[in-house]
């Protein structure tokens, strides 16, 4: 299993242009839909939590799947595969990029690798969100919560925390009011 993850995250770790939020695509097809080591809802937890701790939120995922999977030594097995191919590369590119930044080629490649980007954060977006869309309440909190982003400079740690918080209160007040309470969106059960 350690080899394992080790391959799987050194295969990953070359394609996270534009940051770990590219990867979350990659990591889901290949944790998920090829090797079966875990559910969607599991993978989105893992995601929400790597978003939530200081990090990279793809070396954090990477080392929650190792550790989920294999332990500790399933943690460092898959942080260093994650992080060799792309240290590596990045230690040969800085050599030749200051020589080559302002040439018309290669200025017009790293315009279409953030459109790229773009794309697969989103792709990542939607994914993650069909996990997280459980009912009504899910949809206004996002709507609110995408709209709050826009309107104001908050801390991310302070809508995290924030949206933990909402999440208990409604929880709780649904109880109180004795609605049905959704909270997985795979199967239906609380």
């Amino acid at each position: 299993m350690l080899l394992q993850l080790f391959l799987v995250f050194l295969r990953i770790g070359p394609m996270t242009f534009g940051g770990g939020y590219s990867m979350i695509p990659l990591i889901e097809r290949e944790i998920v839909e090829r090797k079966q080591w875990l559910t969607t809802r599991e993978i989105a937890n893992i995601f929400a939590v790597s978003e939530s701790v200081p990090g990279a939120i793809g070396i954090n995922s990477a080392t929650f799947i190792g550790y989920r999977l294999a332990g500790v030594k399933g943690a460092i097995a898959a942080l260093i595969g994650v992080l060799l191919p792309t240290f590596t590369i990045v230690l040969i590119l800085s050599t030749f990029f200051l020589q080559v930044q302002h040439h018309p080629k290669v200025e017009a490649a790293f315009e279409a690798i953030r459109a790229t980007i773009v794309a697969l954060i989103a792709y990542a977006a939607v994914k993650i969100g069909k996990t997280a869309v459980v009912d009504i309440t899910t949809i206004v909190l996002i709507v609110i919560t995408v709209t709050l982003l826009f309107l104001s400079h908050l801390h991310p740690i302070l809508w995290i925390v924030g949206g933990g918080l909402v999440g208990v209160g409604i929880i709780a007040l649904k109880k109180r009011l004795g609605m049905k309470i959704k909270i997985n969106a795979e199967d239906g059960s609380p």
